[in-house]
């Protein structure tokens, strides 16, 4: 786990915890955009061939980094789910 994604996991641990159910199921369901989706992988091309300019370095990242967030927010919805199952 990346240091990003260990502090983001960290500071994210409360809004876990006030998810409800249907915001959970939500937030499971969450993806990007038909052209974000597109954009992404564009620049994810660019970055392994090592052509990105600065300014789509700093988007690229950017989208990786929400990415992570969105990605921590639905594992915790996750959780909430299956333990609200199990009980």
């Amino acid at each position: 786990m990346s240091t990003q994604t260990a502090v983001l996991n960290e500071l994210l641990e409360p809004v876990g915890r006030c998810l409800t159910r249907e915001a959970a199921e939500q937030l499971i369901a969450l993806r990007a955009s038909p052209s974000a989706q597109a954009r992404i992988e564009q620049l994810a091309v660019k970055a392994t061939e090592g052509k990105l300019t600065k300014d789509e370095e700093v988007e690229y990242e950017t989208y990786v980094s929400v990415g992570n967030f969105i990605a921590i927010l639905q594992a915790k919805a996750r959780t909430l789910l299956t333990t609200d199952n199990a009980t």
